[in-house]
């Protein structure tokens, strides 16, 4: 009866592991070159991580993006945030400009700049399903899923040295 108990009170390993919750830069890289050599519509699926990543966009917010928020010829975004975020405009550079270049080419009269095959735009979990295929693919040794790439954002900033508060202005938080 004591040896239940001992092991009762014993604290699980499980319970004091955590998983990570952020893609490193070079696991978001890894993650675009798959898109790029593995998936039927590589170069969308590519730019779609490239965009969330660098612009901390939730899955919702990269699914909505339409051309009219995207001036290619000034480098500039303007992201509309949801969950009653704050809205902001971010730059764009270079490879970024030539990718979403590219797939304006490819889908002149489109609103949306990522459309599925059907010509409407991607589908929050199609996207979520999406970076799940990709994870797997790229052998990533944790399940992946949209969120990791806004995370990876703000990590990314905050160890580029950027304060609390301008890195709360670039991802939309009404608050810190």
């Amino acid at each position: 009866m004591a040896k239940q108990r001992a092991n009762v009170s014993t604290p699980s390993t499980v319970n004091f592991t955590v998983a990570r919750r952020y893609l490193t830069e070079r696991e978001v890289e890894r993650l675009t070159n798959t898109a790029r050599k593995h998936s039927r519509h590589g170069h969308r699926d590519s730019t779609m991580i490239l965009t969330a990543y660098r612009h901390g966009l939730r899955a919702s917010e990269v699914c909505d993006l339409q051309w009219q928020q995207i001036e290619l010829d000034q480098g500039r975004m303007h992201v509309r945030r949801a969950k009653n975020g704050t809205p902001s405009v971010h730059p764009i550079r270079g490879d970024e400009i030539r990718a979403l270049r590219k797939l304006r080419r490819d889908n002149p009269s489109e609103a949306y700049v990522f459309v599925s095959e059907r010509g409407g735009p991607l589908s929050p979990t199609g996207f979520h399903h999406l970076m799940q295929r990709l994870g797997k693919a790229a052998k990533m040794p944790f399940a992946i899923h949209p969120h990791m790439l806004r995370h990876a954002c703000g990590f990314k900033l905050a160890n580029d040295g950027h304060d609390t508060r301008a890195l709360q202005h670039y991802l939309g938080h009404k608050n810190i």
